[in-house]
């Protein structure tokens, strides 16, 4: 059997996991309204924190992690779909696409959030310094854009299954554990190193989304 080889380092996953949790308590609370809309924008600051993040982490993290080891141009995406072409152990090119997609997707929902204006009780940090037409265009951009999320989380759910079901590869698994048994691939490095420049990130992260949400 082929041994197991750390392909997701722990920043990585910590990442993945506290943005699944972000995201259902940011739902959570825009549905509830009232007075949890106070915890629906502290949980959006969360998340735009956690995106600015893995974008860092995307040109400074370990190997899998990088954007230039997994990003790949149309025409890998389509030699892939036709089952041919090199894979990484990591992302493969259709799933790098789904990346970007669901990071583009959450930083206009966390930026166009810093502006909305529902004109009634709740208001992002930074609508006041926009015009009362900008605050509302960016109003009907989150809401929208709060359904292309929904398509894109039910599009990775069904990405997941399918994989499990149809291909007997489990996604779920390695997220968790960082380990995938793979057969000549490099392991990515997990240490002390790679955790510390991680949280150096993650704290030049939150402080942009702090001083631009104090503005």
């Amino acid at each position: 059997m082929t041994p197991p080889v750390r392909i997701w380092d722990l920043p990585t996953r910590l990442f993945h996991w506290s943005l699944v949790l972000l995201v259902v308590l940011s739902v959570t609370t825009a549905k509830i309204g009232g007075n949890w809309m106070d915890w629906h924008l502290r949980s959006g600051y969360a998340v735009l924190t956690l995106i600015v993040f893995r974008l860092l982490w995307g040109f400074a993290g370990s190997r899998y992690a990088l954007f230039a080891q997994f990003v790949r141009g149309p025409r890998a995406t389509l030699a892939y779909l036709r089952g041919a072409g090199a894979v990484s152990a990591g992302h493969n090119p259709l799933g790098a696409w789904s990346v970007l997609a669901m990071l583009t997707a959450l930083l206009v929902q966390g930026v166009t959030g810093l502006f909305a204006n529902d004109e009634i009780a709740t208001e992002g940090p930074l609508s006041k310094l926009v015009s009362g037409a900008t605050a509302s265009w960016m109003t009907r951009i989150h809401s929208f854009n709060e359904k292309v999320i929904y398509a894109l989380v039910a599009l990775h759910v069904a990405a997941i299954a399918y994989y499990f079901f149809a291909k007997r590869e489990n996604l779920v698994g390695p997220m968790l554990t960082g380990d995938k048994r793979v057969i000549d691939a490099e392991p990515a490095q997990d240490d002390a190193l790679v955790r510390t420049r991680a949280a150096l990130l993650a704290l030049l992260a939150a402080g942009l989304v702090g001083y631009v949400v104090t503005l």
